[in-house]
């Protein structure tokens, strides 16, 4: 046509990239997924008619009280899980029972997943759940995480792969139970003990061969024997709350004091904090427990940790006028690390 335009087609440039995901072997999709949450896992259906049950065969349920409003889903939802892998193992089970947890059974879903050769258990209780007979013969626990259970006392317990325990706010029957769990454990390698419910008045005696991190935020006394202890984390509220007669010490100590604004002999905790810190070559420690030394040591020599190497120091930005002294305590420091906060409770 004269004086007509010649019509051009304009290129998409945009390119699609290649899904490279979608053409990895299953059983590689299903570890990917292994590290989602359920929700998230779950969603991945909606990527095309290949991920569509992708998401069922992970072997892991990771589950929160807020995945579903309704209740009867959420159970629903576990049952099929546990009856999906009936003849298989589930490496990791998380359940966040949340304010609804006397809708859930969760001593039958448990019994479940020890069945199931479960390796990771982590359990948000809801003050009165007790925890089944089951969890203390399970011969496949790497990882179990408690939080807000309450502990029968078993006869007998052996978890021969189990190496760490972390308990938040469980309650005990007696100062046995805790005891057995430990000795039950032959290669338990990290403890952490946060205001869990011991009987009051009673130590805890600690023993293991092989326990190397320890971390105990806690109102009661524990007696430590754990010769490859390398770190030990304590909070203590109003007395030193460990004791260590092994005849090792861990090269990493981290500690923290707590104002309860109660009444205790400052002099004698701090000059027994102070004997331990001296054995030590990488310490943590907060601002307030060095004002605690700080004040200690006024009219005192100075200071001296000759084994430091290593030092994480959190203070806030108040207290600077410590720093200097710490620092010439430790004449062997070769490394630094300091957390500046400008806010101080006190």
């Amino acid at each position: 046509m004269v004086g007509g335009k010649k019509k051009t087609k304009i290129c998409d440039k945009v390119s699609h990239e290649e899904d490279r995901i979608s053409q990895l072997p299953e059983p590689l999709i299903s570890e990917i997924l292994f590290h989602l949450s359920t929700k998230d896992s779950v969603r991945t259906s909606a990527l095309s008619t290949k991920w569509r049950y992708l998401w069922q065969s992970v072997p892991g349920l990771d589950l929160d009280p807020y995945a579903s409003s309704n209740t009867n889903t959420i159970v629903s939802f576990v049952e099929s899980f546990f009856d999906s892998h009936r003849d298989s193992w589930i490496r990791k089970l998380r359940l966040d029972l949340g304010y609804h947890h006397d809708k859930y059974d969760l001593m039958s879903w448990i019994d479940a997943a020890t069945t199931r050769r479960i390796q990771h258990l982590d359990v948000h209780c809801f003050h009165d759940n007790k925890i089944p007979l089951s969890i203390y013969t399970c011969t496949t626990l790497v990882h179990l995480r408690l939080r807000w259970a309450v502990l029968t006392n078993p006869e007998f317990v052996s978890l021969p792969c189990l190496k760490i325990m972390h308990f938040e706010n469980v309650s005990y029957p007696n100062e046995t139970t805790l005891q057995k769990l430990i000795s039950g454990s032959p290669v338990l390698e990290e403890l952490i003990l946060f205001s869990t419910m011991y009987p009051k008045g009673n130590v805890l005696q600690l023993r293991s061969d092989t326990l190397k991190r320890l971390d105990i935020n806690e109102f009661i006394d524990v007696v430590i024997y754990a010769p490859l202890l390398q770190c030990l984390r304590a909070k203590m509220y109003s007395t030193k709350n460990f004791q260590i007669i092994s005849s090792g010490f861990p090269a990493k100590l981290d500690i923290d004091f707590v104002n309860t604004g109660g009444r205790y002999q400052k002099k004698k905790v701090i000059e027994d904090i102070l004997i331990d810190i001296s054995r030590v070559r990488d310490l943590v420690i907060s601002s307030n427990t060095w004002k605690e030394f700080f004040l200690y040591s006024k009219s005192r020599p100075l200071l001296q940790f000759r084994y430091i190497s290593h030092l994480n120091a959190r203070f806030y930005i108040s207290d600077l006028e410590m720093l200097p002294t710490l620092l010439e305590s430790c004449p062997k420091l070769e490394s630094l690390i300091l957390v500046m906060s400008s806010f101080n409770p006190s």
